[in-house]
């Protein structure tokens, strides 16, 4: 199946020159597939705003794409909710945040997992060996979790909500509302210069 994707490979490169080169770009278009409706809805400037917001998060979350593991190897054993049912098969500290959105706790590779058919919660490295799984989990919670906030990040974006919108499903309270102004500040920087890189407007309502 051939998938295409708004942003170009130029314009990839162009907005995380310096990645890590796990992050490619045909893993990001492959997982794009999982998720058809994820910057492709609204028209083009809706598609590419997504696009934008999307890309912008997640050069937050890793520095620009450069890290692809959670650096704070003395917090990796607080990841395995106990309480649930089926546990923590790979082992207590196997759920750390990996890929672009850090995906962590055991609950969250499980649902992960089960929305696009992988083994996550009995495998969660897949998430750092596999640039496709890694970018699909991005696009799982972009596109179907409401986190903190009132929509999903897809939701947020396409229904004219603004920016600020995927700051608070991601974050929250951690940082809208006064919680971390610099954070939600530089969430804010990266997406109006990825807007700029696609020629597209970055709308209102950008700050929450």
């Amino acid at each position: 199946m051939s998938t295409t994707f708004v942003v170009t490979a130029a314009q990839f490169e162009q907005i995380f020159p310096e990645r890590s080169d796990f992050y490619t770009y045909e893993g990001l278009v492959a997982a794009t597939a999982s998720y058809p409706e994820f910057s492709t809805t609204g028209g083009a400037d809706v598609a590419l705003r997504e696009a934008a917001a999307f890309l912008a998060n997640v050069s937050h979350e890793t520095f620009g794409l450069k890290y692809v593991t959670e650096l704070n190897t003395a917090v990796y054993d607080h990841y395995c909710d106990p309480s649930q049912p089926y546990g923590c098969p790979a082992g207590v500290d196997q759920y750390y945040g990996r890929g672009p959105v850090q995906l962590s706790w055991n609950f969250n590779y499980k649902a992960a997992g089960e929305a696009l058919g992988l083994p996550l919660l009995e495998e969660p490295w897949l998430v750092e060996q596999d640039p496709t799984v890694a970018w699909q989990t991005a696009l799982w919670y972009w596109n179907t979790q409401v986190g903190p906030g009132s929509f999903t990040c897809h939701d947020g974006i396409i229904g004219g909500h603004g920016f600020r919108e995927t700051i608070r499903t991601i974050n929250g309270p951690l940082e809208c509302e006064g919680g971390n102004p610099r954070q939600m500040n530089n969430r804010v920087k990266l997406f109006r210069e990825i807007c700029e890189v696609l020629g597209v407007d970055p709308g209102d309502k950008l700050t929450c």
